[in-house]
């Protein structure tokens, strides 16, 4: 871990920089931009039942929405108050009154027509209810029948039926850690969290490579690197309040790169509310975009490296940081004969650049003394998506850029409290404060005094496909407890997700609103329990930003929802009322949040410094400014590790399609607008090349097809500067294209993106029979690559 600790707000310049400017229209009049005032009046609008404590929770709590971490309105990089729309959007569901019994009681097919934001929008679950198959409304329960349901059944049931699930929005590592020994306790191992569709190829990459599975920099090292390359990441959208760092990275010098499908126009320029200058005229953010293949990044850095060693050739030094590499990294032979090998025609037709391009951004690399890469799911969600993030490692590697000032590896997160989940555990690879190993799990049962189960347990995507084995199989699953979450509109494939949460015989959906997926029925029954957001927590709880920031967010005081309970409360109940027997029962149920925290600092050693939290405003960092500072990496020799990666095979028939999706107007799956604020697409358009579309005789708005093996997606249109050959949907609309079952073999992600035919919409009803159907569809070969 690093030395050096994190130094404090920064000031951003008085002077307005017109250079940077997007627009001179006073507040892009006219322009397809996002419209913040005017999102920020209605925000306060559907707050005005309670717009006293929806501003105690922006000024006094830590923001629920992205893991950027905000307290209160100020984070630790830059002076000044900090608001972004994500947060205004999420805030109504902290200050919602309850549902009415009336809606809450309504018949269950009257409920389904609803759509999860319109179900959203009904109020937060007021007390524990059950749905029982065959009937046709949920009716109340008391806290008491509700637990002693959920806890009759999984002693009935083996250990390996039995998962769990948390999400990551607005949960504190409190809970995370509650519920990740309340389920060793009960005795399964098959708990796994958010960061297993977003981030876990992260983690598992930077573990090899470098030995620790954080970001090993802070946001403050944005601001004045000499550039700052955004992977498969469109922050502005997803992570609105990052503008204000790149906004005082550019006014420092810094070069911003984006490597991206598509053209993001978040990218191109931003108008962030908090800097007059920039909400009055806009911000030019990125100085220039890689517009790379679906898939085609690891074909790309191949290409960068590839560059650097002939740059060597001809002078040495110019573009590998030697020193570097031979005191602090392993496999530097190795990955050079494995690049050189790769020839430049496949780099190129796989990349989708020419290898001009290729070189002219391997210059860029070289000559920067300092650089911060930064990356989000465009690179995560592969099936190749370890190996990707190895591939971003090697390219810092090979430039030094670890372990010092303005340098780093970042992968930025998109929920609050995901970052923290694995670090407590709630993970089927790891433990609070390690991994799943016997040396971890060793060190475990000393502290928590009961052994733990020695099997290894199942990513969420498997033990939901676990409920179709069958009967008899030890791992069908029979009970899925689930906080948040609504895998209807998160996973690939919703229908055969939809098969697999109906086989589960009881469902736990502990959450404070109601969703699509609560609404399915069950091979038995439902339950569904109220939970507290984190503002209403006893004891307040923490949360771990991007950066390593652990912040508390202190109770909040406002209106209450009567019956609804602290989540890491609810874990410990829950599992003494499983396995009441012995003196160790006791220590599964915490007495107060207080004695969580102090707990994981015992459990997770990094993490010490967490029990001083208590007061609004309390943080601190964990790891120090720079992990693997100076170069010295947490493995076992201190060094790390170079590694040659495959180029992943990308096979679609001759005018066949890539197809990724995008965000747009949401936060994760929950979709707070029907237009995208920054192209004005809608849910169901389809971006697309104009040349690619030209070229099937497809205008502008024409209602089209998109298809494969796994689904039809029927849309709309759009043209943009999308890489030739390549198309992308809205998530989670377009996750009919993507197959189920298929994952990352290292991190277990799920595969989001595929091969696709696309057609005009009247060309594919008018031949559509079975035997066209069926030759178009073989034609495809393979959804994605093997």
């Amino acid at each position: 871990m690093g030395r050096t600790q994190h130094t404090g707000r920064i000031k951003l310049p008085m002077r307005p920089d017109t250079k940077l400017w997007v627009s001179k229209r006073p507040f892009g009049l006219g322009l397809t931009k996002p419209h913040h005032i005017r999102d920020t009046m209605k925000a306060a609008w559907d707050n005005r039942d309670n717009l006293a404590y929806a501003y105690r929770i922006l000024t006094q709590g830590v923001c629920d929405g992205c893991a950027l971490g905000v307290s209160g309105l100020y984070d630790q990089t830059l002076e000044g108050p900090h608001l972004c729309t994500t947060r205004l959007n999420v805030l109504r569901l902290n200050t919602m009154r309850a549902i009415s019994e009336r809606l809450l009681h309504a018949d269950i097919e009257e409920l389904r027509k609803l759509s999860s934001a319109e179900l959203r929008r009904l109020g937060r679950l007021p007390y524990p209810v059950v749905r029982e198959r065959g009937e046709t409304k949920f009716r109340r329960l008391s806290w008491d029948e509700a637990l002693t349901r959920i806890a009759d059944k999984a002693r009935a049931v083996d250990p390996k039926s039995i998962a769990f699930y948390l999400t990551g929005r607005g949960i504190t590592n409190e809970t995370y850690y509650a519920a990740a020994k309340a389920a060793r306790w009960i005795g399964t191992n098959n708990i796994d969290n958010a960061s297993r569709i977003c981030h876990s190829p992260s983690k598992t990459a930077l573990k090899r490579s470098i030995g620790v599975g954080a970001s090993t920099c802070s946001y403050k090292d944005w601001i004045g690197a000499d550039v700052l390359v955004f992977w498969g990441s469109v922050a502005a959208n997803n992570q609105p309040v990052s503008t204000k760092y790149m906004y005082a990275a550019k006014r420092r010098g810094t070069r911003i790169i984006v490597i991206n499908p598509y053209r993001e126009p978040a990218m191109d320029g931003y108008w962030i509310p908090s800097i007059p200058e920039s909400a009055m005229f806009g911000t030019k953010l990125a100085d220039d975009f890689y517009q790379v293949n679906i898939g085609g990044d690891i074909a790309f850095m191949h290409g960068v490296i590839k560059t650097w060693f002939r740059m060597e050739e001809e002078r040495p030094g110019s573009a590998i940081d030697h020193a570097f590499v031979e005191r602090h990294a392993h496999g530097y032979e190795e990955l050079k004969a494995h690049v050189q090998r790769q020839p430049w025609e496949l780099l190129e037709s796989s990349s989708g650049l020419s290898r001009e391009r290729i070189r002219e951004f391997a210059a860029l690399l070289a000559e920067a003394r300092t650089g911060v890469f930064v990356w989000s799911m465009g690179l995560t969600q592969h099936r190749f998506g370890t190996d990707n993030i190895s591939q971003v490692a090697n390219l810092a590697l090979l430039r030094g850029f670890l372990g010092r000032e303005h340098c780093g590896l970042m992968p930025i997160r998109g929920h609050s409290g995901v970052q923290g989940s694995g670090e407590m555990g709630a993970d089927p690879f790891s433990l609070p404060g390690g991994e799943f190993s016997p040396e971890d799990a060793e060190r475990l049962e000393r502290l928590w005094g009961f052994k733990l189960p020695d099997w290894q347990g199942d990513i969420v995507g498997v033990s939901l496909e676990n409920a179709l084995l069958p009967e008899g199989h030890e791992r069908k699953l029979k009970l899925f407890y689930t906080s948040g979450g609504n895998f209807l509109e998160t996973m690939p494939d919703p229908a055969s997700v939809k098969a697999s949460l109906e086989a589960v015989e009881l469902r736990v959906h502990q959450d404070i609103v109601l969703n699509s997926s609560a609404l399915l029925d069950a091979a038995e029954e439902v339950i569904l329990l109220p939970a507290m957001t984190r503002y209403e927590q006893p004891g307040g709880g923490t949360s771990t930003s991007t950066e390593r920031m652990v912040y508390y967010s202190p109770e909040i005081q406002g209106p209450r929802i009567a019956e609804a309970r602290a989540e890491w409360d609810i874990f410990g109940e829950l599992a003494v009322r499983i396995r009441p027997e012995g003196a160790e029962a006791s220590a599964v149920r915490f007495r107060d949040a207080a004695a969580i925290r102090a707990e994981i600092a015992l459990a997770a050693p990094y993490y010490r410094g967490i029990e001083r939290l208590g007061k609004r405003g309390d943080v601190f960092q964990w790891g120090g400014a720079w992990l693997c500072e100076d170069g010295e990496c947490p493995t076992p020799d201190g060094k790390a590790k170079l590694i040659p990666v495959e180029l992943p095979e990308l096979r679609k028939a001759e005018g066949r399609f890539y197809a990724t999706t995008r965000r747009g107007k949401q936060f994760n799956s929950m979709i707070y607008g029907e237009k995208d604020s920054f192209n004005g697409a809608d849910r169901y358009d389809v971006l697309i090349h104009p040349e690619d579309a030209g070229a099937l005789s497809i205008r502008e708005g024409e209602a089209i097809v998109v298809y494969n093996r796994g689904g039809v997606f029927h849309g709309r249109a759009k043209l943009a500067p999308v890489a030739p050959g390549n198309i992308e949907l809205f998530w989670p609309e377009g996750n009919v294209l993507f197959a189920a079952g298929q994952y990352e073999p290292f991190a277990g992600i799920p595969e989001y993106n595929a091969s696709v035919a696309v057609e005009r919409a009247d060309t594919f009803h008018a031949l559509k029979d079975a035997k066209y159907v069926e030759k178009r569809v073989e034609e495809l070969e393979t959804d994605v690559p093997e």
